[in-house]
């Protein structure tokens, strides 16, 4: 054995003996507990403006997911303090959306109700139309009432608008249109409206298959309207209606037909009338073809879709689609 290699022996034993200490050393003083930091409105709300102007749209996001998330924590005079006395639009639409997600999770039932009543109440549009923003995609349209009757009604076209929009994608993305009083709400509040634009919004999105036989009388209505927006809305409006109510809104739309003068109105009911009737609906379609020749390209392709024997609307809607295009 080499005369070195005791040596090496004796001077790692040593290194080891001095990197791991005496068995006496003091041990290291205990470190102090971590503390969580307590989540305040203020806080949040100064974060909130601040990454409110980022250009970063995922960050954005985060923050605006933040405050709902806290919301049910946060104190609950604090948050509605802090609505009540801001006046930024964006932050004001942040701030409801705080209270909407706390009366959602039953945190606060009527926490809502106070976002209700901004978004009718306040002296600015733009923080009118903010509010509304906040309650879309929520239960907000079965916890507010009349609200959206009262905003279709509103002096601001912007905060009409942004009802008409809460009211569809409510329907369709909350309660996927088998929910029969947020259809009837949606009609009601179109109905109400004096404004033809929002009406033939919400009418000509609407899935009626839920639609009670009160608003399906209101829809009837719709078919008079001096708008033909209006006229045309409510035409593919009444094509999903309830078994019940199929009859009645069939002999609307083939009445109306004859005396119709609009073409896009009588392109929609005729898809309304093959939408109720299906393959039943070809021998009525026939009988109409001769009321106007220039409409007969549109029956006839009708007609050959509905003998396909599909009985899905979507399917039709897409075969019907690609024969227009090949046309």
């Amino acid at each position: 054995m080499p005369r070195f290699l005791p040596g090496l022996r004796a001077l790692g034993g040593l290194a080891l003996m001095l990197a791991s200490g005496p068995a006496w050393s003091t041990p290291p003083a205990p470190r102090p507990p971590l503390e969580g930091e307590r989540c305040s409105v203020q806080g949040l709300m100064d974060q909130l403006r601040q990454g409110l102007g980022s250009s970063s749209k995922a960050y954005r996001d985060y923050l605006n997911a933040v405050l709902r998330e806290a919301a049910v924590s946060l104190p609950s005079g604090e948050l509605r303090a802090a609505f009540d006395r801001e006046t930024d639009p964006a932050m004001v639409e942040q701030l409801a959306a705080a209270l909407v997600a706390r009366s959602e999770r039953e945190a606060e039932k009527d926490a809502i109700q106070a976002v209700a009543r901004r978004a009718l109440e306040d002296r600015d549009p733009s923080v009118r139309a903010a509010t509304v923003r906040a309650m879309r995609r929520t239960g907000a349209l079965e916890k507010t009432g009349d609200m959206y009757e009262r905003l279709m009604r509103d002096g601001s076209p912007e905060v009409r608008m942004e009802a008409a929009t809460n009211l569809i994608e409510d329907n369709q993305y909350v309660y996927s249109g088998y929910h029969g009083p947020a259809t009837d709400t949606a009609v009601n509040a179109a109905t109400a409206s004096t404004d033809p634009k929002v009406t033939a919004k919400i009418l000509e999105s609407l899935d009626t298959r839920k639609l009670g036989p009160e608003a399906g009388q209101k829809l009837l209505g719709m078919l008079g309207h001096e708008s033909a927006d209006v006229r045309r809305s409510a035409a593919l409006a009444l094509g999903g209606v309830p078994a019940a109510q199929m009859e009645p809104a069939r002999e609307a739309l083939v009445g109306m037909y004859r005396g119709e003068r609009d073409a896009g109105v009588r392109k929609a009911l005729v898809q309304g009338i093959a939408e109720l009737g299906f393959a039943d609906a070809v021998p009525e379609l026939r009988k109409l073809r001769s009321v106007d020749p220039a409409m007969a390209p549109e029956i006839d392709a009708w007609i050959r879709v509905l003998q396909s024997g599909v009985q899905e609307w979507g399917l039709l809607l897409r075969e019907k689609q690609r024969l227009q295009q090949v046309r």
